[in-house]
């Protein structure tokens, strides 16, 4: 593994930036959703998690600001999102953090389920079929501008007019009290048009968890309350994430980013996994 400063890249050019150390055993690597928005986008989520252990954010190759290194292969998006499973194997005791479309590159990866040691999936879902439910509830809601911002986007893909449409869609992200918020921490991401290419063609429809913790892995499942991006309810349909070591929180008044309107909340959440990893080592 490459190593420049606080950070690493795996063999295919995977990048780890350590971002915090406190006393524990664990390794925590935050994986962003997306994809296209870097690892940047869950610093908030690792600040507000205040885990024991050490902290890492993880970028794809060729996702985020994760580009035009001598790390980073010609053609990075060739083995996504399987390279995460390098990403754990280059450290020990790892809990993988996924939100939104980052926890499904999780579960994406069945090697992962023997290499970690637990699990925190934040916004996420089992499986494609909260698209169709978004795309409903985004036609009952729209939002003035974002057409334009939409159509300039499909007109021009490249990193600009994604940051300008995804601003522009920030209403559906956060709740009115953290909206502003939210928008800030939207606003200067490391946008890359060419990783969301990727997800559009080859992961967002077909996506299937192809493992799941059943009551093996500890693993947490975290969501705001009022997220309306990613349909929370498909856990339910399924009786391996309805298990007593995977524990399931709702974060009240919060959005799809829920640690921007509640991170005393989700900071709770945390501790009630790390208590069940504790349990696991004693």
């Amino acid at each position: 593994m490459g190593v420049q400063g606080q950070d690493r890249w795996t063999r295919s050019g995977v990048r780890l930036r350590r971002v915090s150390q406190r006393e524990g055993r664990w390794n925590w690597l935050f994986v962003p959703g997306g994809p296209g928005l870097g690892s940047e986008s869950v610093l908030g989520l690792a600040r507000a998690a205040e885990v024991p252990g050490t902290v890492w954010l993880v970028d794809l190759p060729g996702d985020g600001s994760n580009r035009g290194m001598p790390e980073v292969p010609d053609h990075p998006y060739e083995r996504w999102p399987d390279v995460l499973a390098e990403a754990a194997q280059a450290l020990h005791e790892v809990v993988m953090v996924g939100h939104s479309t980052g926890g499904m590159f999780i579960l994406s990866v069945p090697e992962l389920e023997e290499q970690l040691v637990g699990m925190v999936l934040v916004s996420s879902a089992p499986h494609a079929g909260w698209r169709p439910s978004f795309a409903r509830w985004a036609e009952a809601h729209p939002i003035r501008g974002l057409d334009t911002a939409a159509g300039d986007y499909a007109r021009d893909p490249n990193d600009e007019t994604l940051r300008t449409l995804t601003l522009a869609a920030a209403p559906w992200n956060f709740t009115p009290e953290g909206l502003a918020a939210g928008r800030a921490a939207l606003e200067d991401l490391a946008y890359c048009h060419d990783a969301v290419a990727w997800a559009d063609a080859h992961f967002d429809d077909t996506y299937q968890a192809r493992w799941k913790p059943y009551n093996r892995l500890p693993a947490l499942i975290v969501s705001g309350a009022e997220d309306h991006v990613v349909d929370q309810r498909l856990w339910q349909d399924d009786d391996a994430f309805d298990q007593p070591r995977v524990l399931q929180r709702t974060i009240d008044g919060a959005g799809h980013f829920p640690w921007i309107e509640n991170p005393q909340a989700v900071r709770k959440a945390f501790a009630d996994l790390t208590d069940l990893l504790d349990g696991d080592t004693r």
